[in-house]
């Protein structure tokens, strides 16, 4: 292990801003000029998206190839191919971006490679088929800064991911890395870091909004031997990957942010809680973990002071109730996962006992940027109550699917229609889901409301970890609801009754609806029960389980009661509810419907108009598939 100096650092960003340096001038290309090597260029950088999405559509495979062909043709020392973190566009991965023009290729495949390397690289033509097709003015635009995806868009827990190789400690060093710990450690006392973080209004990213500041205050102030730092990596939303991306593209902020935390609170021990369903994450962490350690940075008398810090990592098995930072921490002592009444609260019974500090990812990837450039800085952004930048994954019935990070503030008609790039297949919106199974339902009314804690809660929603899933004409709010539920139910760790039981008795009346066996009745008692087990819960599962059916029964209630009272379900969702009919005009009696039904309920003779026994159809909707003609309707 060595132990480094301010000079080290220094001359360690320095060897490492050459390359990084053409990566920030590129970011700020608008020509929209294509740089080939046969025209002068002196070197250029491949980046491709090394993200778990893209990975899974074989990113890797085009970063191989692309590094093989280069190797052939004898450019290795004049091109960089380098594998980062997410770019955020999911809809349009695999990603790979050229620099330095900048150029932005989307849904490329490993077979795009060797075109990538003949056309861009070396005869500096773009290739035209692989660049965004903006949906809005069919035109093809070639560099991120022209996209509505980005434009709105401003990155600050973000700032690194798909800019750095998540695996090299010296780039994240070019990039102010580990200058926030260094400045903490030699030129500020605990309580100092403390009020930056205080007067920068930064409030916790997983979901309470609890401000952070505040937090450590308090672990500092807890008197203890030991105490522990631990983020909360366990990250259990549906269509949730916030945290996921962060630690896959810049991992070294949360080692970084740790260690200052450590420092702010006087503790010496770092622990990361992290599903083991997140391989890519992990290895990043443990690469990252081991670097800083190599480099001195964590471990034995860093950069030559008196503090000591070190980071192990505990696996999870994906409960989603271990979000909950004491069953979190049952979870790490090797007990059921279970939260506990507060107080004590963490930061002075925590850990084995011990003060404990507990900050999500997101949190925790503010801090070093926070530092390096100042409270004030960070406060400047977003609203009043709720300062700086939130990361959404952005999800459902929407052009642009991925990861975002706005200001604190902006609307949700700008994140849906400008980032977002409207509803699929230009159909109507209907709702978004915000703050994940617990948050809840806004509607068109609500997308002109800037988005932050205060406003989203006055709502009947809630911030949450970040996701944001969008629905459309087409979907089924009872459903929505009982989904959503569904899961918190299977969820629930059963220590508490209101949530064991009174989430089982609310799931049990919202089956009943969509099986078309609700009555009005139902619907008041989905009301009172929701706001009770609101009430009584335990923890923040618990207590905010009923959400999704509270919000959505108020903002919807008209589709509950056509559910209850016509037995009809207007998005076509609820089966139970569905009729399937023969229009004679159209059917010819091919008998292909009769063929494929798998109930045997559709009877006629051969080229002669059928029939569909209701009380046999099972509501498959295979014959409608089948049917050639479309005599087959679903009302």
């Amino acid at each position: 292990m060595k132990i480094l100096t301010i000079g080290d650092l220094k001359a360690i960003r320095d060897r490492a801003a050459g390359k990084l340096q053409l990566r920030e001038q590129s970011d700020l290309a608008t020509d929209g000029r294509c740089c080939g090597l046969n025209i002068g260029t002196g070197h250029m950088q491949v980046l491709i998206c090394g993200g778990t999405g893209c990975k899974a559509s074989s990113s890797h495979i085009i970063g191989e190839k692309i590094t093989g062909l280069l190797q052939e043709k004898g450019l290795s020392d004049r091109v960089d191919v380098v594998t980062t973190g997410c770019f955020g566009f999911c809809e349009k991965g695999p990603v790979v971006k050229i620099i330095p023009d900048n150029t932005f290729y989307t849904q490329v495949k490993p077979e795009d490679a060797a075109e990538i390397v003949e056309e861009h690289i070396l005869a500096g033509r773009k290739v035209e088929r692989l660049l965004y097709l903006d949906p809005k003015s069919g035109e093809h635009v070639s560099d991120s800064k022209h996209m509505e995806f980005y434009r709105k868009q401003k990155r600050v827990a973000l700032r690194n991911c798909g800019f750095i190789d998540p695996e090299n400690i010296e780039e994240y060093i070019a990039r102010d890395g580990y200058k926030a710990l260094a400045d903490s450690l030699l030129g500020k006392t605990p309580e100092d870091v403390i009020d930056e973080v205080k007067r920068s209004g930064l409030r916790g990213r997983g979901g309470g909004g609890f401000p952070t500041g505040v937090k450590w205050e308090f672990a500092r102030k807890s008197v203890s031997d030991i105490k522990y730092v631990v983020c909360n990596a366990d990250e259990g939303d549906p269509g949730a990957f916030m945290d996921r991306s962060i630690m896959e593209g810049d991992p070294h902020s949360i080692v970084e942010a740790m260690a200052i935390c450590g420092y702010s609170i006087g503790s010496s021990n770092g622990l990361v809680y992290i599903r083991a369903e997140y391989p890519l994450a992990i290895h990043r962490l443990q690469t990252a973990i081991a670097q800083a350690r190599e480099y001195g940075l964590l471990g034995q008398n860093i950069l030559g002071t008196d503090f000591s810090f070190d980071i192990e990592i505990r696996y999870g098995a994906g409960a989603f109730v271990c979000g909950e930072e004491t069953a979190l921490i049952h979870s790490m002592e090797g007990k059921r996962g279970e939260p506990t009444m507060k107080p004590p609260f963490p930061a002075e019974s925590g850990y084995l006992g011990k003060p404990t500090n507990v900050n999500n990812v997101e949190t925790f990837a503010n801090i070093p940027v926070i530092l390096t450039r100042g409270a004030d800085w960070f406060s400047s952004i977003g609203t009043e109550k709720s300062k700086g930048t939130k990361v959404f994954a952005l999800a459902g019935k929407i052009n642009n699917v991925g990861l975002i990070e706005v200001p604190m503030g902006t609307s949700l008609r700008e994140v849906i229609y400008e980032i977002g790039g409207g509803i699929k297949g230009g159909k109507k919106f209907k709702a978004v889901q915000t703050g994940g199974p617990s948050g809840g339902c806004l509607t068109e009314k609500h997308l002109d409301i800037p988005i932050d804690f205060d406003n989203l809660l006055a709502e009947g929603s809630m911030m949450g970890s970040g996701g944001m899933i969008v629905m459309d004409e087409d979907d089924c709010m009872v459903s929505v609801a009982r989904f959503y539920l569904d899961f918190t139910v299977e969820e629930s760790c059963g220590k508490c009754t209101p949530c064991r039981i009174g989430n089982k008795r609310l799931l049990e009346i919202l089956n009943k609806i969509t099986e078309g066996r609700g009555t009005e009745e139902d619907l008041k008692t989905l009301g009172t029960l929701g706001k009770v087990i609101k009430d009584t819960a335990l923890c923040g599962l618990g207590q905010t389980s009923p959400n999704p059916v509270l919000s959505t029964l108020a903002h919807f209630h008209d589709e509950y009661l056509e559910h209850v009272r016509d037995r009809k379900c207007r998005a076509k969702q609820c089966k139970a509810l569905l009729t399937y009919s023969i229009d004679p005009k159209l059917c010819i009696g091919c008998h292909l419907c009769a063929k494929n039904c798998p109930a045997d309920a559709i009877m006629g003779d051969v080229r002669k108009p059928h029939i569909i026994n209701p009380s046999k159809c099972i509501k498959c909707g295979m014959c409608m598939a089948r049917c050639k003609f479309k005599a087959i309707s679903v009302h």
